[in-house]
């Protein structure tokens, strides 16, 4: 019966599939990235992502990784940030005030739109992020950590869910990443498009809601801890193949 059950929920997924509306934010992430805009009236074409400048594809499968000019780790959306920041000339604080749209009826941010196009680019590349830098390896080794910490009203942790086989929210599978092949499938599918939610999610927002479900307090927009986490899954997940923005439930 069980087995049944499973089959049901992969033939669901595989009907989610066809069509993704994350194609559509990925069309207009890549106008904003080519538009002049901001301040100082420039695009993000000359912006860095780690492979070099105004290089876009295979960099979502290389991220977090460690930036010399800030001197330190950085994932996707920290950097893309950085970048309206140094070359738009944004501020830090309206760019951070609402990166992530609410509800259906809302409008995808600018800042999904952007992350939706860079992640696309990456599609087919292996995970392989660097872990040369003892800054890199440092974040690896904090965001393993925070994996493990329980705490909460609910003593969870990111493990209590995340780190046993067989876990399951609805129709949800819950990888565990002790496992390679269950981290590489969890990576290399966020962002994603959530169907119950009319929007595409990118990794930053994913943490933010498990942190909201194990009722732990919110975790910042692009902090430390958040990268940290993200840095320790990527590595977990390496050799998996890029096929983000998936669709999802």
């Amino acid at each position: 019966m069980a087995q049944d059950a499973q089959k049901e929920i992969e033939r669901y997924r595989q009907l989610l599939a066809d069509g993704n509306p994350a194609e559509l934010l990925e069309m207009r992430g890549e106008d904003l990235w080519k538009q002049k805009r901001g301040p100082k009236n420039a695009s993000l074409e000359a912006c860095d992502l780690g492979l070099g400048a105004g290089k876009v594809q295979g960099v979502n499968a290389v991220l977090p990784r460690y930036f010399g000019d800030v001197d330190r780790v950085m994932d996707l959306e920290s950097r893309i940030v950085h970048c309206e920041v140094t070359l738009q000339g944004f501020t830090m604080a309206e760019l951070t005030k609402r990166p992530h749209s609410l509800n259906q009826s809302e409008r995808q941010t600018d800042h999904e739109a952007l992350v939706a196009y860079v992640v696309g680019q990456s599609r087919g590349a292996k995970v392989n992020l660097p872990q040369s830098h003892p800054k890199e390896r440092e974040s690896f080794l904090r965001g393993e950590k925070m994996f493990f910490f329980k705490g909460g009203p609910y003593d969870f942790a990111c493990a209590t869910c995340h780190g046993v086989d067989g876990q399951r929210i609805r129709l949800q599978d819950l990888p565990n990443f002790q496992k390679a092949d269950n981290a590489q499938r969890a990576f290399t599918t966020w962002p994603a498009y959530r169907v119950s939610q009319g929007a595409m999610r990118t990794m930053q927002w994913r943490l933010l809601d498990c942190f909201r479900q194990q009722r732990m307090p919110e975790l910042e927009f692009l902090s430390q801890a958040s990268i940290d986490l993200i840095t320790y899954m990527g590595v977990k997940a390496k050799d998996g193949t890029m096929d983000a923005p998936a669709i999802k439930r």
